[in-house]
């Protein structure tokens, strides 16, 4: 099963984009949808509103008057604070009843959770891919006017109360521009469906890592960003098993040219630690590898133990190391970057290193790196040598 998590500020267009990726197969778990169901007449969502916000809040009919509750309940922070914290429970259960049943009725599911308050309520972390809809304040604005009889007031105000686009981009794995027209924006969500999410799906049955490109590429800026997001999913998956999860190797150092693979190092207290949280991380995305071991540098083999786990992410490759707290193997992922960072002539000198290994044509990426070895011998004793100088601690 491949969960996603959809969301966008309101107008923005997220529901085209949930209507196409169910007519492509998914199935898709409507937070609005919900939101409507727990609170039609005769449920105990409808009652817990009423008991906190008065029957004005109530139709002729007995029905929820949608616009009077949202004029009350957006206008101030803690009755919107009321207002989820009866709603997003209710929510949230009816939630898991639609998964559990559509696991039930297929093998390999795609769920697509449409959540309009997924950032708000710091959901983004739970998903192995969030897919952010966006579209201008300004366009928005026009959109909840002409097709929703929104005053520019009433859509400028639900607006200010969701997040911000900062907020929306520091969690968004994909974020699709819908600032053109319906069929532009249903372009793209197909797009994504054949190109990212279907093969993440595939690999993720198949227990199979997304293949990463071996060649060198110039630094990316969004490196960072796109590492912080997979230290918050993994942390969440990991939960209390992880004491630290790290950004490592070579996407870590600032400026410096590298594989396009977002290097990770989940320290756990023990290999039986790590090894239980494969069914965890396989539901985040990441399926387990053969790999049990790096190169041993020091004596003791036993000490350089590990286990891989690998995005199944066409879009986002990653290599999740798992290695136990205060073995040599974990201690020096951490040391070699801060050593990198602090010794440009170091930086050179690997760079030089990767890309003659890279002209060599390793396709493996256990090729590639073994043939780094005879390197990283040396590097990791003159590596301590300036963690002794400096007072280095991880």
């Amino acid at each position: 099963m491949l969960r996603i998590g959809l969301t966008g500020g309101i107008g923005a267009g997220k529901s085209t984009v949930s209507a196409t990726f169910s007519e492509l197969g998914a199935v898709v778990v409507d937070g609005d949808v919900i939101a409507r169901e727990v609170v039609e007449p005769g449920t105990e969502g409808l009652a817990k509103l009423v008991e906190a916000f008065g029957d004005g809040i109530l139709q002729a009919d007995g029905a929820l008057d949608r616009p009077a509750l949202a004029a009350i309940a957006f206008s101030d922070e803690d009755k919107r604070a009321t207002l989820n914290g009866i709603v997003h429970p209710l929510v949230a259960h009816r939630r898991s009843e639609l998964i559990a049943n559509a696991l039930e009725a297929s093998k390999n599911p795609v769920i697509v959770e449409d959540i309009p308050l997924l950032v708000e309520s710091q959901m983004a972390p739970m998903f192995p891919l969030v897919v952010i809809v966006h579209a201008d304040e300004d366009l928005r604005v026009r959109r909840l006017i002409e097709y929703r009889n929104f005053s520019e007031e009433d859509a400028r105000a639900r607006i200010a109360a969701q997040a911000t686009e900062a907020q929306r981009r520091a969690v968004a794995d994909v974020w699709l521009d819908n600032s053109g027209t319906a069929a532009d924006l249903i372009e793209k969500a197909r797009a994504l469906w054949h190109e990212r999410i279907q093969p993440f799906a595939h690999n993720l049955q198949a227990g199979h890592p997304a293949y990463a490109e071996p060649h060198l590429v110039a630094s990316d800026p969004q490196w960072p960003a796109q590492a912080q997001r997979i230290l918050a999913r993994l942390r969440t998956a990991c939960g209390h098993h992880a004491s630290r999860v790290d950004h490592v190797g070579s996407t870590a150092v600032p400026g410096m040219a590298a594989k396009d693979v977002i290097d990770v190092q989940v320290t756990v207290a023990s290999l039986e630690v790590a090894d239980d949280l494969a069914e965890a991380l396989l539901a985040a995305g990441y399926p387990r590898t053969a790999v049990t071991h790096d190169v041993a540098h020091t004596d003791d083999p036993s000490e350089w133990r590990k286990r891989l786990y690998c995005s199944a992410d066409p879009g986002r490759p990653t290599n999740v190391h798992v290695r136990v707290d205060g073995w040599p193997g974990q201690q020096f992922a951490l040391l070699f970057v801060d050593w990198l960072k602090s010794n440009p002539a170091v930086q050179a000198d690997y760079l030089e290193l990767k890309r003659r290994v890279a002209s060599q044509g390793h396709r493996d990426t256990g090729a590639y790196a073994e043939a780094k070895e005879p390197w990283f011998l040396d590097a990791y004793c003159r590596a301590w040598e300036w963690a002794d100088t400096t007072g280095w601690r991880p």
